[in-house]
């Protein structure tokens, strides 16, 4: 969608400026004409609209993916809304079938808890946790029991859920479907209805979960929330979805060092999305660095401002320089500060060998190959001689522009 063309002369200022903010990066806003009149209310009421978002801690990180989301948050948090980020422990033990072939296996109580605890202080680093309300969906999931849970169930058609992508293709395909799986969908959109929310945010592979909150709180006699899907960011292959399984990502507690560089080698293409879905700029502003990037200036200026915001936000602005300074030394083939020091018994000892207990190489073969390729430097001096042995001193050992260890032998 076109955010700068939304904007109508019958909207106020203030409407037709959160409008705009909502639908940067957007992929869809559901139904539109209802959240402009959400917001119209909002301003003549002074009334905050209270906003959803719903993680279940299934893993104990958050990659810069899943702070997409976030993003929208903080910027509609801003507006002076309330947001709501809300921990599904309920809902995790069920297992989100969202996305997949096979039935998700649910986590046990003890794996939510421990991977609870590390959430919300993650996403406090992107969210303003004195405006954020925490809640868990036990609160009112527990308490529903047996008899709750059947007449949740009479409230939603088998023929309806069937229309959802994943369930339909695996049943053509004649997969099992669980049943408790049909239970996940109705689970979440039963959190709409106990927060009696007006918007609801997730990845553009939650659309059918967050429509399903829409039609359960019109059962139930509310005034129906509305979507906001955000798309699924790139990694930094800039072809698939980030995820940690395909190690295409940036997990927001990296180290300052190594976050920077990996932001610095996206595509020139990729970093102007990243831009929009992820930087806190204005669409003023990116629009003004990218013109100046089409006139001329390095586009490379471009992707370092970024690089220092993200790791900013996720460390400290002195955090971010330094990892400049430290990307710009191993540019010029220097060697970091805050590198690992490892000390070692047994002079002379096979370069090989010292590239796997270094833990630069997996293995001494590996080893091997990389000194084939010419990835291997000695107090920077390259290695080509496989059968090198070091002797008893000092040396800083090197694979490629980002591996380094400081290793004293005796």
């Amino acid at each position: 969608m076109n955010a700068g063309s939304v904007t109508s002369a019958i909207l106020s200022e203030g409407v037709g400026r959160a409008l705009e903010v909502s639908l940067r990066g957007a992929d869809e806003l559901l139904p539109q004409d209802e959240w402009i009149k959400k917001l119209q209310r909002a301003e003549t009421t002074g009334q905050p609209l209270r906003i959803k978002l719903g993680l279940d801690p299934t893993a104990p990180d958050i990659h810069i993916g899943h702070t997409v989301v976030l993003n929208k948050l903080r910027q509609l948090q801003d507006l002076g809304h309330t947001v709501i980020f809300l921990i599904g422990d309920f809902t995790t033990t069920i297992g989100d079938p969202s996305g997949r072939n096979t039935t998700r296996p649910p986590l046990t109580r003890e794996q939510i808890e421990a991977n609870a605890q590390t959430y919300y202080r993650q996403a406090s680093l992107v969210l303003d946790s004195s405006k954020t309300e925490v809640r868990y969906n036990s609160e009112w999931s527990d308490p529903l029991g047996a008899r709750g849970m059947i007449q949740l169930a009479a409230k939603y058609t088998v023929a309806r859920m069937m229309e959802r992508d994943d369930f339909s293709k695996r049943f053509k395909a004649g997969h099992s479907i669980s049943v408790h799986e049909f239970l996940y969908p109705l689970m979440q959109g039963y959190d709409s209805v106990a927060l009696k929310s007006d918007l609801e945010l997730g990845g553009t592979d939650q659309k059918f979960n967050l429509l399903v909150g829409r039609h359960l709180q019109q059962e139930y006699g509310q005034e129906p929330q509305c979507i906001l899907t955000m798309p699924l960011l790139e990694g930094l292959d800039g072809v698939e979805k980030m995820s940690k399984s395909k190690n295409n990502y940036i997990g927001i507690s990296e180290a300052p060092n190594t976050m920077f560089a990996k932001v610095l080698s996206i595509s020139d293409v990729l970093m102007w999305r990243w831009y929009t879905l992820l930087s806190f700029k204005s669409l003023a502003e990116i629009a003004a660095l990218k013109a100046e990037v089409e006139s001329g200036r390095n586009p490379k200026d471009a992707k370092v401002a970024l690089a220092k915001e993200i790791t900013a936000r996720f460390h400290s602005a002195a955090a971010a320089e330094a990892a400049e300074q430290d990307f710009v030394n191993r540019s010029k083939g220097g060697v970091p500060e805050d590198i690992p020091e490892l000390t070692l018994e047994g002079a002379p000892l096979g370069i090989a060998q010292l590239l796997k207990l270094a833990g630069l190489a997996p293995s001494a073969s590996e080893g091997n190959r990389l000194i084939d390729g010419g990835g291997v430097r000695v107090d920077s001096a390259v290695i080509s001689d496989k059968s090198l042995k070091l002797p008893a001193g000092s040396y800083v050992m090197q694979v490629g522009k980002r591996k380094f260890v400081r290793l004293t032998l005796h």
